[in-house]
């Protein structure tokens, strides 16, 4: 099966052409074409994503980047050859979530193909289907979904069935980051340039709080970590930001990684999966794979290219859940949940 995918959530705009197969038992992609483009540097000037300059971009940049994926004068041959188009219809902004819903439907009306909505969550939450290999009998899995605006605990049973065991009550992981990335004057993404300051640091030196670590319940709370932190600044002017980073993800990692095994244990899980913008973290990553080979289990997380958003994980999600016959609104939903 050949699928289209288009991601628009956030400030990536994206294009893939995947090859899909195998059915639910053994899946296999083979990526015939991707595209990313960044507002990275777009929205870097005022600290953060602004949602109306996003859908202005993502509404310029979709037709360059179709053209690139499909190439300029064999757009109509290889539609012929496209089977299903998948698009994000959320969690997201919804204004730019709408951009690549009604340029998807555009599509499919002109070329008389399907359409599914999927989910963006979803997306990440299979990522790690993109490697080539990876290891078979791994359900029960513990699965950590980590980004800018989620952090999720879920208990995975299968390709089709997953419930959520935890998630944060109020900021997300990634958010916090970006949050203490701001009070300590780092340039947006505020993530990388952090988790780049934090290797310069020692973990050790100031003892933040780890919230709700020792909760017998799967939820996160990130938001008192943060609060610590601009106090900890407040009353130490002469701080050393690379220890105040360091410190500070060393509480974040401590909380992922403490919830996730606890999960796993209780469940008996057979892997221990990591996914999400977050996952782009190696200190997390590293932490995780340690963990998972303590409990002598598969560790397993997306090629680092695909941690980000991009539109190969929305056409991994788009085919599962085409074999699972499941089809959702196709209207933008920016709190849609997993």
């Amino acid at each position: 099966m050949r699928i289209l995918a288009i991601e628009t959530s956030c400030d990536e705009t994206a294009i893939s052409l995947l090859e899909a197969g195998g059915g639910l038992k053994e899946p296999k992609f083979k990526i015939l074409k991707q595209t990313v483009s960044s507002q990275v540097k777009l929205h870097a000037q005022f600290g953060g994503v602004v949602p109306s300059l996003a859908k202005r971009e993502h509404t310029i940049n979709l037709p360059v980047l179709l053209k690139k994926v499909l190439g300029v004068k064999t757009i109509e041959k290889e539609f012929k050859k496209i089977d299903l188009i998948a698009v994000t219809v959320g969690p997201g902004l919804e204004p730019a979530l709408w951009t690549g819903i009604v340029f998807a439907q555009e599509l499919s009306k002109k070329y008389k193909k399907p359409l599914l909505g999927v989910n963006h969550m979803e997306g990440h939450l299979f990522s790690y289907l993109l490697e080539k290999k990876y290891p078979t009998n791994l359900f029960p899995a513990i699965a950590l979904v980590v980004s800018g605006g989620h952090t999720i605990l879920l208990q995975v049973s299968s390709l089709s069935k997953w419930k959520k065991l935890g998630e944060t009550r109020d900021d997300a992981a990634g958010e916090a980051y970006d949050k203490v990335a701001r009070m300590l004057d780092l340039p947006y993404p505020g993530g990388p340039n952090m988790e780049k300051l934090a290797t310069l640091g020692n973990p050790e030196s100031i003892k933040f709080p780890r919230p709700m670590v020792n909760d017998k319940n799967s939820d996160f709370s990130f938001s008192g970590l943060k609060t610590s932190v601009l106090y900890y600044l407040r009353d130490n002017k002469n701080a050393k930001k690379e220890d105040v980073a360091a410190s500070f993800q060393q509480a974040v990692i401590d909380v992922l990684a403490i919830k996730a095994v606890r999960a796993a244990k209780i469940s008996n899980a057979k892997s221990l999966m990591l996914s999400g913008g977050v996952a782009a973290n190696k200190e997390l990553r590293r932490r995780l794979k340690n963990e998972a080979k303590k409990l002598g289990v598969p560790f397993l997380a997306p090629p680092m290219k695909f941690n980000g958003d991009n539109a190969s994980m929305i056409a991994v999600a788009g085919y599962l859940q085409y074999l699972r016959k499941k089809k959702r609104p196709l209207k933008a939903n920016g709190q849609l949940a997993i």
